[in-house]
């Protein structure tokens, strides 16, 4: 069963979109407009070339872990990115969030449903270890790539 009818899927899809887009939109024009651009350190060196390497993954990627959703798109703003270039990334990755979130909700719901039901507290654990194992992975792989080449 795809969906117990409680709510237009199309609906709920749509206002995630919206709510996704519009506000790394706003918190995108928030940071362009009135994040300080700090004096040039190591640590903020690194993460802006980070970002200008991987800024499009990152915007892609940001929506996913719960907490980094909120301020994802600050960074992005203290960039050189232009805005029409996010704007593109922003909207193509809101598009994407709704079709995964509301999709599984629709094909998983009930099997998570019932999962959530019989005590899946182990299967979380489990989950959150492969995350930050994944966070770790990413976070090495990352620091590699940025460090400059000796010559």
């Amino acid at each position: 069963m795809w969906q117990t009818g409680a709510l237009d899927v199309g609906i709920v899809a749509e206002e995630t979109f919206a709510g996704g887009y519009l506000g790394d939109e706003a918190r995108f024009a928030l940071a362009r407009r009135y994040g300080s651009r700090p004096r040039p350190t190591r640590l903020r060196d690194k993460a802006a070339l980070l970002l200008n390497r991987h800024g499009p993954a990152y915007i892609f990627l940001y929506r996913y872990p719960k907490g980094l959703r909120t301020v994802g798109a600050l960074p992005v703003g203290m960039t050189d990115m232009t805005w029409p270039r996010f704007l593109l990334l922003n909207a193509s990755s809101a598009l994407v969030w709704p079709i995964l979130l509301v999709g599984a909700g629709c094909i998983f719901g009930s099997a998570i449903r019932q999962a959530a039901e019989s005590g899946w507290g182990a299967a979380s654990v489990v989950l959150l270890l492969v995350f930050i194992g994944a966070t770790c992975f990413a976070c090495r792989r990352l620091s590699r790539v940025a460090r400059p080449e000796i010559a």
